[in-house]
């Protein structure tokens, strides 16, 4: 089934509506959503694990894996809309934000191609 393209806030919107018809919202606390958060996180690790880099990027051509790897991400993402919403954080204005903030911790002139934390640069 091909769906449109929404923005955050429409997805955030068809999310509440769906979680409201079914009178889900009683189990979402904040600190629910945010342990769902993890978990679901962690069934995207459980994707990679134990795999060698090279056979995890080979496998993203079956159909299946990519399939899987795409539920995983869409699962975190509708968690974090709802933690977001929550509590009350506007994600794309806290992303801006926080690449603002990045983009002063790491100066391209001292960060290009190093790993090192923005502490140590």
């Amino acid at each position: 089934m091909t769906q449109d393209r929404l923005s955050l806030d429409e997805l955030t919107q068809r999310l509440l509506r769906f979680r409201d018809e079914r009178d889900w919202r009683q189990f979402h606390s904040l600190k629910d959503l945010i342990l769902s958060l993890n978990l679901e996180a962690s069934e995207l690790l459980e994707l990679a694990q134990w795999k060698k880099e090279a056979v995890f990027e080979a496998e993203l051509a079956d159909g299946v894996m990519r399939q899987r790897l795409q539920e995983e991400c869409a699962d975190v993402l509708l968690y974090l809309l709802l933690i977001a919403e929550r509590a009350g954080i506007d994600l794309q204005l806290a992303a801006a934000e926080k690449i603002a903030a990045n983009d002063l911790k790491y100066p391209v002139e001292k960060s290009r191609g190093s790993a090192t934390k923005y502490t140590e640069l």
